[in-house]
């Protein structure tokens, strides 16, 4: 799984004009899954994000986690985060998990990550066509590949 985790001041997700999904000052999360990815990816990304100590504390130090500041989540699913654009200028989304692999296994992360966070998160809807807008504070952006863990 990919992440790529996104401190904002607000975000949202409009479907057909529609407003999906709204929050403030939280993560705004784009998840891309491939077909090799399983339950333990889900367990330790969800862990990372809810942990991940990106938010000032008093002095103004990256020292506080989303869960401490109270701030709020909005996932979106993102199969263009497996992009491979080794060869020629189109990329290739063959490591993206087809969508009767990625749907479970985002509902599960969606539904870990809520429990990890001990609040309901917002969401994006899996293959929509959606409209993405956030205000990304500090720049804050941070790339988490769960193939990578060490």
């Amino acid at each position: 799984m990919r992440a790529v985790i996104q401190r904002v001041s607000h975000a949202s997700v409009t479907i057909h004009g529609a407003c999906k999904s709204r929050i403030g000052k939280g993560l705004m999360i784009l998840i891309g899954i491939e077909e090799s990815d399983n339950q333990e990816d889900i367990s330790w990304l969800c862990k990372k994000i809810t942990h991940l100590r990106i938010f000032d504390d008093e002095q103004g130090v990256m020292n506080k986690s989303v869960v401490e500041t109270g701030g709020e989540i909005l996932v979106v699913s993102q199969f263009t985060l497996h992009a491979s654009t080794k060869k020629g200028n189109r990329p290739s989304y063959i490591k993206a998990a087809k969508p009767e692999t990625a749907i479970p296994l985002y509902q599960q992360f969606c539904k870990e990550l809520e429990a990890a966070f001990q609040k309901p998160i917002q969401t994006g809807e899996f293959g929509a066509d959606m409209k993405v807008e956030l205000l990304n504070d500090g720049p804050v952006t941070i790339l988490i590949d769960t193939k990578n863990k060490e």
